[in-house]
């Protein structure tokens, strides 16, 4: 199926089935067998040699990429560059180019083409001077041509750089190193200068949007992280005989306190004793209680070093509700009656059966 030729099996004429390339295969090698139609057996093989032979079917090129220079400080009419070309294509007696500048650039250029008459062309300067400020680089297309039949040509380009040369004409730096403008500034370091101020602004409005959503935020982030003079001490008390927690100042007049409560999280300004408040009537055992805890107090070194609140929860002597508990019930004279608990109805009912029916354990 990939066979270049085939061949009429009546009359041997041999022809091809797909195109050909002389740039690609030169020469083809086939085998023909030839046998008789009524003896088969009777063959020969011979092989068969083709040749293709060429047409200019392919235009000429530059043999490489041409990347040259002119000086800032160049001639005119000063040679630059020598351009040569290359043809695929076999010529009889030899190839024959011509060079010559494209239409569209011939007229306006900064460059002239001369045709050396011998496959060559030179690149010469139009003017004086070159200037890397007005034009670092220049793109100089040609046109190549042969004289075969049918005529090929190609356009070809060649970069021309302006560069900075001595007085010799050498080249001492072309793209090594950024061009400076007038101002004084390279474009490298104008386009560092505006992402530096980018990169400024756009940290500004990060740090102000930071700023602003932690206003926002609440002050209190968990229970723990209070900051305020609430504390929670998790125990119910001792009882009548603990006297270390509370003043029962508090108790007499709540409100007079309350001019005088200083933060418990932060060491005051000024040490000084709060205001006491007067009590309601004179109560001997009240006052020998509360100046028994100051004394304890002004020579405890354990005590803080500012003044606290402190809140104890005494009754004192003459109290309207007379006291439940069972210590002091134990240390009585003569037993207690408990008969009036059977009348407090349902809820008493176990309380009066376990105090009512000591009297009838007693008797028996």
């Amino acid at each position: 199926m990939d066979r270049i030729f085939n061949i009429d099996s009546g009359n041997g004429s041999i022809f091809t089935s797909k195109l050909l390339d002389r740039e690609t295969l030169l020469w083809h090698n086939i085998t023909v067998i030839a046998s008789e139609i009524n003896n088969p057996k009777e063959s020969s093989r011979v092989p068969v040699f083709i040749k293709v032979l060429d047409v200019n079917d392919n235009a000429p090129e530059f043999p490489m990429f041409y990347e040259t220079y002119v000086c800032e400080n160049a001639r005119a009419e000063q040679l630059i560059q020598t351009l040569s070309a290359v043809d695929r294509d076999d010529a009889f007696g030899g190839h024959k180019f011509s060079f010559s500048l494209a239409p569209e650039v011939a007229s306006g250029s900064n460059f002239t083409l001369q045709d050396n008459r011998d496959n060559t062309a030179g690149i010469y300067t139009r003017r004086t001077r070159y200037s890397r400020h007005e034009m670092n680089m220049y793109l100089l297309p040609v046109v190549i041509s042969d004289n075969e039949y049918p005529i090929q040509s190609s356009t070809e380009t060649v970069t021309i750089r302006v560069c900075a040369c001595d007085q010799r004409g050498k080249m001492l730096s072309c793209n090594a190193e950024a061009l400076i403008h007038p101002t004084g500034l390279s474009t490298g370091a104008l386009i560092a200068i505006l992402l530096c101020i980018i990169i400024l602004l756009v940290t500004v409005v990060l740090f102000a949007a930071l700023r602003r959503q932690r206003k926002k935020e609440p002050l209190i982030i968990s229970k723990e992280d209070i900051r305020d003079n609430i504390v929670s001490y998790n125990d119910e008390g001792g009882g009548e005989e603990d006297t270390q927690a509370f003043d029962i100042g508090t108790l007499r007049n709540p409100e007079a306190i309350e001019d005088n409560k200083l933060r418990r999280d932060i060491v005051p300004e000024a040490l000084f004793m709060p205001r006491r408040t007067p009590v309601v009537r004179d109560n001997t055992d009240v006052r020998d209680f509360i100046s028994q805890r100051l004394k304890e107090n002004d020579t405890d070194p354990t005590a803080p070093p500012y003044d606290s609140l402190a809140t104890y929860a005494y009754e004192g002597n003459g109290s309207v509700a007379e006291s439940l508990s069972s210590l002091e019930s134990v240390t009585t004279d003569g037993d207690q009656d408990y008969d009036y608990l059977s009348d407090w109805g349902p809820r008493f009912k176990k309380l009066a059966d376990m105090y009512g029916g000591t009297d009838s354990d007693k008797d028996s």
